[in-house]
């Protein structure tokens, strides 16, 4: 080997071992033994929830099982031919409804079963028996059927006392939307004192008639459930599901049924004597809707008081125009309306307080009848007195001319 040679591999190994002393040995990398280091070789599934919190997680729907299965029984679906035609039926209808008492009495709509030429009832096991009617009434839309079973097929609802309703509170129903037999929805009440006309006595001038106590909900009411119960949490009827506001055909919201206390009412009377007598004040004063009810008219107007119902005019001949009730005398521009004021502000009947004509009507249906006399507490300007009026039937045809002394 050259002199050079043996000069040049002498620098190569000088080299090399400068570097390697530079670098960690491997040992050094892993101080720790990898055996040792902790391994996640399997999936641990998390630990159930005691059963003790799910029976509280579920105790609300464990009621609404029972509420259904102690309800149901008692609800029927019904189907209606309103029209016939060489053995062919030309227009069938669909509802529900409930078994009232063990001598066959069937609830439902009264638009239900209008112009009905035959009616047949499928109760909940799926036994199907012929339905006659015994009495409509179409200011309630409340219809009383018949069916001639066994009273041991019939399983009665118990009726709540639709006063104690509150806003807020649960509101079950059960029917047969869509022809779906036996479906529960659930939802609350979201208004009271509603006023609802009869879908029968729309574009007719009856329609000035209507139920004033109606309870609105937001549960789920659809085509079928018509005439079907409204429930609530002890099961007990708190309504009759006559109704909903849409502009789809279907729910959006905003449900209405009758008050059991209506049912009360008219239902005995349907059965005895096939309709209802309604007592007549004959006045007219502004829906509450309108936002021309006393209250909302108190300031601006300078009203005497700020509740009560303004009478703008009066039925001529009527209960109102015998016992000396005066009419409006003044008219006003307010909020887009003409409006007859100055006439008297009705502000309670038999000492009952009434903040509006919902509240005046809604007392008058329930608690009396054509020929009873009850006292108005009537504000005439300055002047606060009382005044016998003797209650008539509900006129069955034309009502005498509204008048007042603005015109």
């Amino acid at each position: 080997m050259t002199r050079l040679k043996v000069i040049f591999a002498i620098i190569s190994l000088l080299a090399l071992s400068a570097c390697q002393t530079d670098q960690p040995t491997p040992e050094a990398l892993h101080s720790t033994p990898l055996a040792a280091l902790p391994m996640n070789t399997s999936f641990q599934l998390p630990t159930p929830i005691s059963d003790a919190v799910i029976e509280d997680a579920d105790a609300e729907y464990l009621l609404l099982t029972n509420v259904y299965e102690r309800s149901a029984p008692s609800v029927v679906n019904i189907e209606v031919i309103a029209a016939e035609e060489d053995s062919n039926i030309l227009d069938l209808g669909r509802g529900s409804g409930f078994v009232y008492d063990t001598e066959g009495h069937i609830i439902t709509n009264a638009h239900v079963v209008a112009a009905a030429q035959s009616i047949q009832i499928t109760f909940n096991n799926g036994f199907v028996a012929e339905a006659e009617v015994v009495g409509t009434d179409a200011y309630s839309d409340l219809a009383v059927l018949n069916v001639r079973v066994d009273a041991e097929r019939l399983f009665p609802v118990t009726l709540a006392d639709s006063n104690q309703i509150r806003v807020g509170q649960r509101a079950i129903a059960i029917g047969n939307p869509f022809g779906l037999a036996s479906s529960m929805t659930v939802g609350i009440v979201s208004g009271l004192g509603r006023q609802l006309p009869s879908a029968s006595l729309i574009n007719t001038q009856l329609a000035a008639f209507s139920n004033p106590s109606i309870i609105q909900v937001d549960t789920d009411i659809n085509p079928g459930n018509s005439g079907g119960p409204l429930l609530n949490s002890h099961g007990e009827v708190i309504g009759v599901n006559t109704a909903i506001r849409t502009e789809s055909g279907v729910f959006q919201g905003v449900g209405f049924a009758i008050p059991a206390n209506t049912v009360r009412r008219v239902v005995p009377e349907l059965i005895e004597n096939q309709k209802v007598d309604y007592p007549w004040i004959g006045i007219s004063a502004p829906p509450e809707s309108s936002n021309l009810s006393v209250a909302a008219l108190a300031d601006p107007l300078d009203l005497p008081v700020n509740a009560g119902v303004l009478v703008t005019a009066i039925n001529e001949d009527s209960p109102a125009d015998k016992a000396g009730l005066l009419p409006g005398s003044r008219l006003v521009q307010i909020r887009g309306s003409s409006l007859c004021i100055g006439g008297d502000i009705i502000v309670a009947v038999d000492n009952n307080y009434v903040r509006g004509i919902d509240e005046l009507l809604a007392y008058l249906v329930m608690n009396s009848s054509p020929g009873d006399v009850v006292n108005l507490l009537v504000v005439r300007g300055n002047d606060t007195f009382e005044i016998p009026l003797t209650l008539e039937s509900r006129p069955t045809g034309a009502i005498g001319v509204a008048k007042d002394n603005c015109s």
